[in-house]
């Protein structure tokens, strides 16, 4: 496992990039562990790594001036605490949307793929039309944020704390979610960030009275826009359980609204439940 140095007290980053003649490597670093094993990466990692690739992808056909808009990624394999490489497919590239995919490779197998669809924004309609969504919890604004504090967590009757063990209940939960850089050295862009944070929507949606008994096997972005920060919310708005399998959706939300939701398939998980330090992810 290849270390990394906190730098002005943003945490450190999930991956090194290394060049090699047939392409870059992705070299994990201790923050892309897993929850549920030292030897396992997490979804935040993954998410992330193809969210940067699909980023580049669009931006190399000339599409930086879009916005992505639905970000799915499905976890097929677990990924391990492995070298990794990205690999992109532009499915269409238009005037007003670019469809990328991306896929996360190990050992020279497939771990997980990603899809992007980037949509060009522009003026609003005239019409007044229905929009749902209530004002969220937000930390204080003073809060700290950094190498030891990446998340706080909010659950009513304990307010926002670090600890995750401290909501181990059986009310929705609420999570904010501080910058992590996916690559060492480079500033995570909105949707890097948001792709990443995104599958923080399981934890908050599958916690618990026992902790976390869910492993979620796909993630699904949609974005109205992008956070206008590097801090996201993630409040747990539905669930769905039966039979072990469990339907979950979060709304995302910064100090300016709501701007987005995440979807997540998850599966109760026969290992322990992964209970989570202040600087660990699912």
């Amino acid at each position: 496992m290849y270390k990394s140095v906190d730098v002005d007290g943003v945490p450190s980053a999930m991956f090194h990039p290394a060049a090699e003649p047939d392409g870059e490597v992705l070299l994990p670093f201790g923050s892309a562990v897993s929850g549920w094993g030292s030897g396992r990466m997490r979804g935040m990692a993954v998410s992330g790594a193809l969210a940067r690739a699909a980023e580049r992808a669009a931006a190399a056909c000339g599409h930086a001036d879009l916005q992505p808009m639905r970000w799915t990624v499905d976890l097929f394999r677990p990924a391990s605490m492995a070298p990794c490489r990205t690999t992109t497919t532009v499915v269409r590239s238009g005037r007003r949307v670019c469809l990328i995919d991306a896929t996360l490779i190990q050992n020279g197998v497939a771990v997980a793929r990603g899809t992007a669809l980037f949509a060009r924004p522009g003026d609003s309609p005239q019409g007044r039309v229905w929009s749902g969504g209530t004002p969220q919890q937000l930390p204080p604004g003073d809060s700290p944020a950094g190498a030891e504090r990446e998340r706080l967590y909010y659950s009513p009757g304990v307010g926002w704390t670090p600890a995750q063990q401290e909501h181990h209940t059986d009310t929705p939960t609420r999570i904010w979610h501080y910058a992590v850089p996916v690559v060492h050295g480079e500033r995570p862009t909105p949707f890097q960030f948001a792709a990443a944070v995104a599958d923080v929507a399981s934890l908050a949606a599958n916690l618990g009275t026992e902790g976390l008994e869910f492993i979620n096997a796909d993630i699904t972005l949609a974005l109205a826009r992008l956070p206008v920060a590097l801090e996201l919310g993630i409040a747990a708005d539905t669930r769905v359980a039966a039979a072990g399998l469990a339907t979950c959706t979060a709304l995302l939300y910064d100090r300016d609204g709501t701007l987005g939701t995440a979807t997540v398939s998850a599966l109760a998980t026969a290992a322990p439940a992964a209970v989570l330090p202040i600087h660990a992810a699912n």
